[in-house]
């Protein structure tokens, strides 16, 4: 069963994880390396999951070293980005080096996380975007960070965790609009988020 939520006692020691950071660090890249989703040119989806916030929250505490009281912090940004048993989440990210078009093309993405949907057999699921802060901003920029969550039914759940299922990601801003469909090694990595 998936956990879906990360608690102090799931933390370890700062000096034992930074004994134990590189390995930490491989085993996480091959567990990303699977829910990792490009949609059109410029966005991709990094779906996340228990163990990525895990050694997300480990990572800001290794860096900022704020000790116990930045704990509760990181536990409160990160665990809503865990799934919730039947949900889907994922850090959607316009990912563009050039600062000049980064700029140009943000400006004109203003609420594409209200346009990502995502399809299992024909049947759309619509994303919410995570609502701690407004990512698109008064002038109509986009943020290049979005966090969607997916909300499934469990008749969903039941055709995402089929074998061969035939899932998609699609992004229906009038600015970008862009489909993917997930690998089957994908889809089986993230139908584990279920409970």
């Amino acid at each position: 069963m998936a956990k879906t939520e990360l608690t102090r006692d799931d933390l370890m020691a700062p000096e034992a994880y930074a004994a134990e950071r590189r390995a930490h660090a491989q085993r996480i890249s091959a567990v990303k390396a699977n829910r990792r989703v490009a949609v059109g040119p410029d966005a991709t989806f990094y779906f996340e999951s228990w163990d990525t916030m895990w050694f997300q929250v480990h990572e800001m505490l290794h860096i900022e070293k704020g000790g116990e009281e930045q704990i509760a912090d990181e536990l409160a940004a990160y665990n809503p980005l865990i799934p919730n048993g039947r949900e889907l989440t994922a850090t959607m990210m316009i990912e563009i080096p050039d600062p000049g078009r980064r700029h140009k093309v943000l400006a004109g993405l203003g609420g594409i996380e209200e346009t990502v949907v995502m399809i299992v057999n024909g049947e759309e699921i619509r994303g919410k975007a995570e609502e701690d802060v407004d990512r698109t901003n008064a002038a109509g920029k986009a943020s290049s960070v979005q966090f969607i969550h997916f909300p499934f039914t469990d008749a969903q759940v039941a055709a995402f965790r089929a074998d061969g299922a035939d899932v998609r990601i699609s992004i229906e801003h009038p600015n970008y609009r862009h489909t993917a469909g997930l690998t089957e090694t994908a889809r089986a990595a993230l139908a584990s988020d279920f409970s």
